[in-house]
């Protein structure tokens, strides 16, 4: 009868629900301690892969002890001894009975393959579920000198993870997570967004000509959708080399319908009216909300589809490249708007005039008259 372990007797067993894992684990563990020689059939996964330190400290033992020969394990526990005596070192709660009850659960040692391509499946969930953790984390980290170039190395960093799962579980076409994912998060500073959103409105309208410099930033990175309505206002007055000013937005708004959700004419033109120098400035800064946002609503999507273990590897790599998609184009107008300005090509220096040379000897030969001759 497969033994079980006391809650205090060892950390194989917390007292909590064993999940799959928990159980796929110790089959693994069983069919290798039985028959070391499957070793030669696992790959994928390393000590770090297991959940527990005292599964990891088993299989970091297996893999490192010479395997023993097969007749000889047969017959004795030598070499059981000296696994337990190596994965003590790492956790010294392991007893022998603890080896041998993994041996009693593990139903076909042969399986050992399809044991540990589960484990590096959820081990593959885990690792992006910590990678998501720090890319928000990251987002709301207030103390950092640099947040977006902080973010964007976060989102390196995720990427490098999905890159890496996707290389050994291949994502299958049209397979997507079933995981509802979070709705889009609010700005993560909204007074300051509406007042600095407001400044860039107001800027635009009374210098129209610096639209043009502007063409990275879209209504979707305003925090409101009264702010983002009146941009489009702004900007295809501009396409349309129209007059520019509070009166004249505020008719564009109304013809687009901005003006059906009770927004008052009166204040719209009170905001308008109070421009600051650099629109640029200010649209650089609705563009880092805009980017900080979405970076964390990527990290909660790619959170959401790795908490449900529903969804497997092929699907984390479908829906993690789906959000990373989101944050690249985002990432892509930051990268035009903050990239300093290009130096005018060097001009060319005329041709060097070239001096005559000294008389030769011999003329050089003329080309026939075309002249008609007297």
């Amino acid at each position: 009868m497969p033994h079980t372990p006391e809650p205090d007797e060892d950390d194989l067993y917390d007292g909590a629900p064993a999940q799959p894992l928990f159980h796929v684990e110790q089959a693994l563990l069983g069919a290798l301690l039985l028959e070391p020689h499957r070793l030669d059939d696992v790959n994928g996964i390393t000590a770090d892969s297991f959940s527990t330190a005292a599964h990891a400290a088993l299989y970091a033992a297996v893999t490192t002890l010479p395997q023993p020969d097969p007749a000889e394990h047969a017959k004795n526990t030598t070499w059981l001894g000296r696994v337990l005596a190596t994965a003590r070192e790492q956790a010294r709660g392991l007893t022998a009975s603890d080896l041998h009850a993994l041996i009693q659960v593990c139903p076909w040692p042969r399986h050992a393959p399809a044991y540990a391509r589960m484990v590096e499946a959820e081990h593959a969930r885990r690792r992006l579920q910590r990678a998501a953790e720090r890319l928000v984390h990251t987002v709301h980290d207030l103390s950092l000198p640099h947040p977006v170039q902080t973010v964007l190395t976060e989102i390196d960093s995720l990427s490098t993870v999905v890159d890496d799962i996707a290389a050994r579980f291949p994502p299958r076409a049209g397979v997507l997570p079933r995981t509802t994912t979070p709705p889009p998060p609010a700005a993560l500073d909204p007074t300051e967004a509406v007042e600095e959103e407001q400044i860039l409105l107001a800027t635009a309208t009374a210098f129209p000509g610096a639209i043009e410099a502007v063409r990275w930033l879209l209504p979707d990175d305003l925090s409101l959708p009264l702010h983002a309505g009146l941009w489009q206002c702004l900007t295809a007055l501009g396409r349309r080399n129209e007059p520019v000013d509070p009166v004249t937005v505020l008719w564009e708004a109304q013809q687009r319908g901005l003006l059906d959700d009770g927004s008052q004419a009166g204040e719209i033109l009170r905001m308008l009216a109070e421009p600051a120098a650099s629109l640029e400035h200010w649209g650089e800064r609705a563009l880092q909300r805009s980017l900080l946002a979405t970076a964390d609503h990527t990290g909660r999507q790619i959170m959401a589809y790795a908490d449900d273990p529903a969804n497997t590897p092929f699907q984390l790599v479908v829906g993690a490249r789906r959000a990373l998609a989101d944050i690249a184009a985002v990432r892509t107008r930051w990268q035009r708007a903050t990239a300093p300005p290009s130096c005018p090509p060097p001009r060319r220096r005329p041709a060097p005039t070239t001096r005559a040379g000294p008389p030769t000897t011999t003329a050089a030969p003329t080309a026939p008259s075309t002249r008609a001759t007297r």
